[in-house]
């Protein structure tokens, strides 16, 4: 198989696709602006050809912050797309559209991943999905697009998630998280006064979470939000540790990115060696394929912005450009297999 980007700073979707010929299955990252023109414009070009989008950045040697980017399979993938409607409210509605797609595309976790934009609700959305994912063995990678919006298809939808079910017939998958933070002292915590629907952290041992965070890390109420960027919180999840962004400050809360419940265990994390993880990643990545079509990531807009002021953000795709065609999208939220992550890298690397 093999990997087609494309894109315009300007938002020229003609200029997105120039060279694109024969494509199985395509991903539309544009502006919130012109996103429902694009959608439509795409499957006028394209006629039936499996894809899925969402309002976001785009990047392959260069971030596209508002124009729009294509990025698309070819030469080898057999691919499914379709969508979850009513996340907000019953997205197993619709699980059967999956099942059916998994039958279609066949496969195995060997060799098919499936790849998400969801328009919120995440964790429910992953939750549901990897019941039927998890019969074959499916990995997921994807993310939040801004707006509420997806599309699949040609058409546009809210409260929805949008997927692809990419089988790659010539070789294997394999999906990977890049964390760049560790746990800061032995703060544990645990999570009461939750307002699940609203994300929203009340308390921390019993104390007002906003408090709690400030006295440990000696900041006021505005430079919070900022030092969310070296200092979010974890949520322990068996071995791993899902990260959790703070939103916003509200009250004596905080408002985080992720849904936090009442009991959850919390620890304090801090920024790591980014620069040195990043090379571990990709080390990593080309023990386990010493042939590689095709790379596809999801970075957190906290990474790009945390990478941003750091300088770092154009190193970092170079970097990755070593590891061959890699292309991606910043998402409001990393999904990886079942797990819905803040402040991280998620991505599928293709054989």
């Amino acid at each position: 198989m093999k990997q087609f980007f494309g894109m315009s700073q300007s938002g020229d979707l003609e200029e997105a696709l120039r060279g694109l010929h024969a494509p199985q299955f395509i991903m539309l990252l544009s502006n919130d602006k012109q996103f429902e023109k694009h959608v439509e414009a795409l499957e006028r070009k394209f006629p039936g050809v499996p894809s899925i989008g969402c309002i976001g950045m785009s990047y392959q040697a260069r971030v596209v912050e508002s124009g729009v980017g294509v990025v698309a399979f070819y030469g080898g993938v057999t691919a499914v797309s379709n969508v979850l409607e009513e996340v907000s409210a019953m997205p197993v509605k619709y699980i059967q559209r999956l099942e059916d797609g998994m039958k279609q595309v066949g496969g195995s976790g060997e060799n098919t991943v499936c790849i998400d934009f969801c328009s919120g609700n995440d964790a429910c959305v992953l939750t549901t999905i990897n019941t039927a994912l998890r019969k074959r063995g499916i990995p997921l990678v994807g993310g939040t697009g801004d707006q509420g919006k997806v599309s699949a298809n040609g058409r546009v939808y809210q409260d929805a998630v949008a997927y692809g079910l990419v089988r790659n017939q010539n070789g294997r998958v394999k999906t990977y998280k890049e964390n760049i933070y560790h746990q800061l002292g032995n703060y544990r915590f645990i999570a009461s006064n939750t307002d699940r629907a609203n994300y929203i952290l009340g308390s921390l041992n019993g104390k007002p979470a906003k408090q709690v965070y400030k006295d440990i890390l000696h900041v006021t109420d505005e430079e919070i939000l900022t030092r969310t960027f070296q200092n979010p919180f974890g949520k322990l999840n068996g071995d791993d540790t899902c990260i959790i962004s703070i939103k916003e400050v509200r009250g004596n809360a905080l408002a985080c990115f992720r849904q936090v419940n009442d009991s959850d265990v919390l620890i304090l994390l801090e920024l790591g060696d980014y620069k040195a993880i990043t090379r571990e990643t990709i080390q990593k990545i080309c023990a386990d394929f010493p042939r590689r079509s095709a790379i596809f990531s999801v970075n957190c807009l906290f990474r790009y912005k945390l990478f941003s002021q750091h300088n770092y953000m154009q190193p970092y795709l170079q970097d990755m450009a070593a590891l061959g065609n890699h292309a991606g999208f910043v998402g409001y939220g990393e999904h990886y297999n079942n797990r819905f992550v803040n402040q991280s890298m998620t991505c599928v690397v293709f054989e």
